[in-house]
């Protein structure tokens, strides 16, 4: 799995303190939503040229990692 943590940053005064990569002002949701859109690893860097394959990697491990820490609610 990708290391995150060297990617995804969070700055209080950033996108209102959301996970961004690298300090970008693009979220992960952002990505996420793209990808979930359809949106291909390669349309996503056309339109965002400052991102990278390993950022949208990364932005894949985070949200796997989030989900694993998710407290499971019995039925």
């Amino acid at each position: 799995m990708v290391n995150y943590k060297e990617r995804i940053t969070i700055e209080p005064g950033k996108r209102s303190g959301k996970p961004c990569i690298r300090g970008l002002r693009i979220t992960v949701y952002d990505v996420l939503t793209m990808l979930a859109d359809g949106m291909t690893h390669d349309e996503i860097i056309d339109d965002y040229p400052k991102l990278m394959k390993e950022d949208i990697l990364a932005c894949l491990a985070f949200a796997a990692d989030k989900e694993n820490t998710v407290t499971r609610l019995s039925a």
